[in-house]
């Protein structure tokens, strides 16, 4: 059942977000994202529920989303009786570290007056390279963050450039040294490749730089050019080409080589990570339908197959939640054939892989052809993606699904 509203939070959706709360496994994970939704400037590419200051006007203030965002939390923490013990907590934007050390302080602040963390709770958050420091990250460290993850893209100017970028390319690698230094054990770097104007030999270079940071993490995107933003307005107006598949497929390559070779294994189709203990916890509740609440305008959230997302703008977020509603933009129970769908769907693109036992006749007979075809092989309880079936991974999953 989906339920679509133009008013936050009616008696619907609002009663079908209570009653998967009032239901859950208490052994289920249980995960927090929180989105930030400032931005110093606007990333041509991006497509995010993100703001500047300029475009806000004097409508909303991080000082009144924080206020928001607290009373999100309380009303989840009232909602989720008995209280759930969070897992993971995921900051992120936006530009989190716009906020500052202080900003984000009170922020998990805030999750601590509400709920429960558990003892290896994992606490990360997004940070834009520019808006860092060594005592930012001492700050956070002592604060209780645990992971710190850098938006990089690239390390060639010209490519940033497209991007609409604003750092500079070194200071991604030497943000990403002063947070080991502060104490952060695990450190991530953000790529985008594909961009239109990046060679080989950028790709390489940008590796290079990512290699010499020593992180334990890499995250690596295909351009994705989103309708509605500069950048689609730019290809289709003719300025510069498409990101060309075959070219996407090339770059992949370069980045599992380089990666494998330094001592990375992927664990999800867009992450590498040096062991288990470095992989992201959070994404990985994602991938596995675990729960989580996101809190914040725009964010999204699953509980118990129920999904809703918060309504985007940051005044009618703070607006809602100060009248005393649930600030859900619109709600839908996931039946058994939509949570089978997504179980394909997601579980594929991890390297644990597609478990064996929840397919059906049909769909082992779709995932042995696969086998056959080279782009998926047999582990003891699952299917698994193989080097060649990642660069094919969607069209996999439907061929699975629907032969």
């Amino acid at each position: 059942m989906k339920v679509d509203i133009e008013t936050p939070a009616p008696e619907l959706a609002a009663g079908l977000i209570s009653r998967a709360c009032a239901d859950v496994d208490p052994e289920v994970p249980f995960g927090l994202y929180l989105h930030v939704p400032f931005c110093a400037t606007r990333c041509g590419y991006c497509d995010f529920n993100t703001y500047t200051a300029g475009e806000l006007g004097s409508s909303s203030s991080p000082e009144s989303w924080q206020e928001a965002v607290a009373a999100e939390l309380e009303s989840a923490a009232r909602l989720l009786q008995p209280a759930r013990k969070v897992s993971t907590i995921f900051v992120g934007g936006g530009t989190p570290s716009l906020l500052g050390a202080a900003g984000l302080t009170r922020l998990l602040d805030a999750v601590r007056a509400e709920f429960d963390l558990a003892d290896d709770a994992e606490v990360t958050t997004e940070s834009n390279p520019e808006s860092t420091s060594p005592e930012f990250f001492a700050d956070l460290r002592e604060a209780g963050y645990t992971r710190i993850s850098l938006g990089m893209q690239s390390a060639a100017q010209h490519v940033l450039r497209v991007l609409d970028r604003v750092h500079t390319p070194g200071r991604a690698v030497a943000a990403a040294r002063e947070a080991r230094e502060a104490g952060f054990e695990h450190v991530n770097l953000d790529l985008i490749y594909g961009t239109p104007g990046e060679s080989d030999a950028d790709l390489h270079a940008s590796l290079d730089a990512v290699l010499s940071a020593g992180v334990d993490h890499v995250s690596a995107y295909a351009l994705i050019v989103e309708d509605g933003t500069a950048l689609a307005r730019r290809i289709r107006r003719g300025e510069m080409p498409a990101p060309d598949d075959d070219v996407l497929a090339d770059r992949y390559q370069i980045l599992d080589d380089r990666l494998s070779a330094d001592g990375f294994g992927w664990y999800e189709v867009s992450n590498w990570a040096r062991d288990d203990a470095a992989a992201c916890r959070h994404n990985l509740a994602y991938w596995h339908s675990h729960d989580w609440w996101g809190v914040g305008p725009g964010a999204h959230s699953h509980v118990n197959g129920v999904r809703w997302w918060n309504v985007k703008h940051p005044a009618r977020y703070a607006k809602t939640l100060a009248e005393g509603a649930l600030p859900a933009a619109s709600a839908e129970e996931l039946g058994a054939e939509d949570r089978h769908v997504e179980a394909v769907m997601l579980t594929t693109r991890c390297r644990t892989g597609l478990p064996m036992g929840i397919l059906d006749d049909a769909e082992r007979a779709n995932a042995e052809k696969l086998c056959a075809d080279g782009l998926l092989e047999r582990a003891e309880t699952a299917y698994v993606l193989t080097d060649a079936g990642r660069l094919l991974a969607d069209g996999v999953i439907r061929r699975v699904l629907w032969g």
